[in-house]
């Protein structure tokens, strides 16, 4: 399958957000965009919903959620989107879940999660959320499994995930869920577990090659999974160790590949937009060893098996929100020295997107 050339990807500005934001959730409905809370300049988390309208290049507000907060997860259940955890206005863990009728129009509560927790990952498996792990008021990991029953109003106890962590990735494929990386208290994880949804039971697979945070993870269409960049050690800027490292696992063979397989990135970096689109593994923006937050986009030839470079972004920016809607990536707020207000999009056509 030929992939797009390099000078085929466009990067275009949008609307630009009311405000800077960041840590706020997408989600998408038929298409269409939903930005939900996040944090402001003031580092306060928001209520707020908005829609994104290509047809008049706006955001247009929403409902705002009842309860007011920042990095939650999101489920799409048909028309409507599940909203869980996260953290609140006082900076605490929230247990508290509500649902917004994209039909209707408004938010309905539902049944609150067993205990507060944000960092919870979730995913979808027939009209039911599955919702992975997370940290509690105690800042200490869990290893929870939770499924919601949309039709009950009802969160079951699964068998819990063997190594509790939270902000880990997860990834449905079939029948089975995978859960890579996360963070225990502040420690990076290697742990990769996949859940049989028919069996009920935890497998451990084999453990990421090496421990990082804020990495890119993309899954691709064959059902591959790699991590990419990320920081090696924490610490202040100048004591960072980002990282350029590739590391795959083909889940048809069960394997990492050896690292004469893999090629690294051309750039540095972690907290960035990364994303699998029309073939290609795409990485934009992040923090580098630059003293800003880093432009730079570059995407992965698989025939060439090189890392190319592609137009830089508009706004340079770390800890931006993105999404795939129609093979268009979005990149929505994020942090340039303050929280970011910019939106652009990068595409793969001749004509402009609006």
């Amino acid at each position: 399958m030929s992939v797009p050339g390099t000078h085929e990807y466009h990067w275009q500005s949008l609307a630009q957000l009311s405000s800077g934001r960041v840590y706020h959730t997408l989600s998408e409905i038929g298409g269409q965009m939903y930005m939900l809370g996040g944090c402001d300049a003031g580092g306060r988390p928001c209520p707020t919903l908005e829609l994104y309208s290509p047809e008049g290049d706006r955001w247009i507000a929403l409902p705002p959620m009842p309860t007011a907060r920042a990095g939650a997860a999101v489920a799409v259940l048909g028309k409507q989107i599940l909203v869980v955890g996260g953290v609140g206005e006082d900076q605490s863990p929230l247990k508290v879940v509500e649902m917004y009728n994209t039909e209707e129009g408004r938010w309905r509560k539902r049944s609150s999660l067993r205990e507060t927790l944000m960092g919870v990952s979730i995913a979808v498996k027939d009209s039911r959320a599955l919702a992975v792990g997370g940290m509690g008021a105690d800042l200490l990991p869990r290893g929870i499994l939770q499924q919601y029953d949309l039709r009950k109003d009802v969160w079951a106890l699964l068998p819990p995930m063997p190594t509790p962590r939270y902000d880990a990735n997860t990834h449905l494929l079939g029948n089975k869920l995978y859960v890579a990386g996360g963070r225990h208290c502040k420690r990076p994880m290697k742990a990769f577990e996949v859940y049989d949804t028919e069996c009920r039971s935890w497998t451990m697979l084999p453990l990421m090659p090496c421990k990082r945070s804020y990495a890119g993870v993309i899954w691709d269409k064959a059902g591959r999974l790699s991590v990419l960049g990320g920081l090696r050690h924490g610490g202040g800027h100048q004591s960072s160790k980002f990282t350029k490292n590739v590391n795959t696992f083909d889940t048809n063979q069960g394997t990492w590949l050896k690292s004469e397989e893999t090629v690294t990135m051309k750039t540095m970096r972690a907290d960035f937009a990364a994303a699998f689109l029309r073939g290609r593994m795409v990485v934009a923006g992040g923090l580098g060893h630059e003293p800003s937050a880093l432009d730079t986009v570059e995407a992965f030839h698989p025939q060439r098996k090189k890392w190319e470079k592609l137009a830089p972004m508009n706004f340079p920016r770390c800890s931006a929100s993105s999404i795939v809607i129609r093979e268009r990536l979005l990149v929505v707020g994020g942090v340039n020295q303050v929280p970011s207000s910019a939106h652009e999009i990068l595409y793969v056509k001749e004509e402009e997107y609006l």
